[in-house]
């Protein structure tokens, strides 16, 4: 297994227990206003900065493990070279979009940090240029793994064609 699909597993680790934090916060959340009338200062803006933080924490994974969207119905009816070359198209789309999103989010992830922007007042500030550099990063972690996807797939480094892209690798194992 490559560097990038090992850090991909990481990070998909961390989303996962991110996840699980933010289950346990949202419990104690509603239990301390159910029962104790006090609420968990900043809650909201905790959640709504880890959603979006996890979802690109689970990029790289899912492009990996070909579990980003597609379709078999019409790739089923087709030639192999046809769905290699549609699987090459769609990762071109994929790594148009992750530099469209790198693009746009380096300036305000600098900017962000520069005056240090944040979310929420009161008891609790979440500053957003982490998030945003997140985000950042994990949009080039994107690109690279479309890109080497691409790679694997002319190479003949997949294992088996029909099954998601990138679930196997013949060269890692």
């Amino acid at each position: 297994m490559t560097i990038p699909i090992r850090l991909s597993r990481a990070i998909h680790l961390v989303s996962a227990l991110w996840t699980l934090g933010l289950a346990v916060l949202i419990f104690l959340d509603v239990g301390g206003r159910s029962f104790l009338d006090k609420p968990i200062p900043g809650t909201k803006e905790i959640i709504q900065n880890s959603i979006v933080a996890i979802t690109f924490l689970q990029l790289p994974l899912a492009i990996y493990s070909g579990s980003m969207l597609r379709t078999t119905v019409f790739a089923d009816a087709v030639p192999a070279i046809m769905r290699r070359l549609f699987r090459t198209f769609g990762y071109l789309l994929g790594v148009a979009l992750f530099i469209g999103l790198v693009l746009s989010s380096y300036e305000p992830f600098l900017d962000a940090y520069r005056i240090g922007e944040y979310e929420g007042e009161g008891a609790l500030r979440v500053y957003t240029w982490p998030l945003r550099g997140l985000i950042l990063l994990t949009s080039v972690f994107g690109i690279f793994a479309y890109l080497s996807m691409i790679y694997y797939d002319w190479s003949g480094k997949l294992v088996e064609e029909n099954e998601a892209p990138g679930t196997d690798f013949q060269a890692d194992n």
